[in-house]
């Protein structure tokens, strides 16, 4: 991440792990400022970035999220995931609590308030 959109600005923060969820806030030329959950800003090039949307789980150190089969509190739960899981956004629909998603091998559903990825209302397809 670097403190401007070019190589010419110092890098000021560098990313190993990755897929992290990041928004992107502002675009300039191939260069993108984006915001990770944290709140930390800085550009990287367009080219760093995945194409499909990622996900972090949110929650207190030592709690578990259920990822459920179907979008209903009461559904059985496929995977149980820890705060700070990396995974994949599916789909989001606009109106609804829920989100598809995909945590490894494991598909299933969590509450658009145990994510941290996507907004209150966006739409993911």
């Amino acid at each position: 991440m670097r403190a401007g959109p070019g190589t010419r600005f110092p890098i000021e923060w560098t990313y190993t792990r990755r897929e992290l969820p990041v928004q992107i806030v502002r675009e300039f030329d191939l260069w993108r400022r984006i915001r990770d959950m944290d709140g930390v800003e800085g550009w990287v090039h367009q080219s760093t970035l995945f194409s499909r949307r990622g996900l972090m789980v949110r929650g207190a150190a030592g709690t578990e999220v259920p990822l459920r089969r179907r979008p209903e509190d009461g559904a059985q739960a496929v995977a149980r995931l820890r705060p700070g899981v990396v995974g994949r956004l599916r789909t989001c629909e606009a109106a609804s609590p829920w989100c598809e998603a995909q945590v490894g091998e494991y598909r299933g559903y969590l509450r658009r308030t145990e994510i941290w990825g996507v907004g209150p209302d966006e739409e993911v397809k």
